[in-house]
């Protein structure tokens, strides 16, 4: 309400045109702004409180009216294990449930969950690795993972995808342009 006790109707945000190139995510989820690492605690927050996606797969984050899109290096998540085995979002929000494991054609695995595709961050490899399984249950050698060949991780079958195929079959944009 204004002073005279009349309602204000809100202002409507300025037009500015959308970011392209400025911000990336890198393969172990840290933030770049201009190919710089970002490490202000505070806008590390505001990153990833404010990481959104479009309907056609572009992610961005929201700057006031400003949309500043997100080159991404490789998925739109970074995934990491939590102390409790859960696994986490490189915004620290809990990814949910695993849906679909896959081992593409560089070694790098990629976990479907219900907050989308991620990449498991590469320092989580050991760990992930220790937890797959071979078809006898036993634990399964690196060669028999990095094959997909009748190994599992969590009771889901490791599936093979091509690095190029994933944007694809995931619908994210790695390199949005206006």
């Amino acid at each position: 309400m204004s002073t005279d006790g009349t309602a204000c109707s809100p202002r409507p945000w300025p037009q500015v045109p959308a970011c392209y190139g400025w911000l990336s995510l890198d393969r172990r989820g840290r933030w770049r702004l201009q190919g710089e690492p970002v490490t202000h605690r505070g806008l590390l927050a505001f990153l990833n409180q404010h990481y959104a996606s479009e309907e056609d797969g572009a992610w961005f984050v929201q700057n006031g009216p400003q949309r500043v899109f997100v080159r991404l290096d490789y998925t739109p998540f970074v995934l990491r294990m939590g102390a409790d085995g859960g696994l986490l979002t490189h915004t620290e929000a809990a990814a949910g449930p695993a849906s679909a494991v896959h081992v593409d054609d560089e070694g790098s695995v990629l976990i479907a969950t219900a907050a989308g595709i991620g990449l498991l961050d590469d320092r989580e490899l050991p760990a992930f690795v220790d937890e797959c399984r071979g078809a006898d249950g036993a634990a399964a050698e690196i060669e028999a993972v990095l094959a997909c060949a009748g190994v599992s991780w969590r009771g889901l079958p490791l599936q093979p995808i091509g690095r190029a195929e994933v944007a694809a079959r995931y619908g994210f944009r790695a390199d949005p342009q206006p």
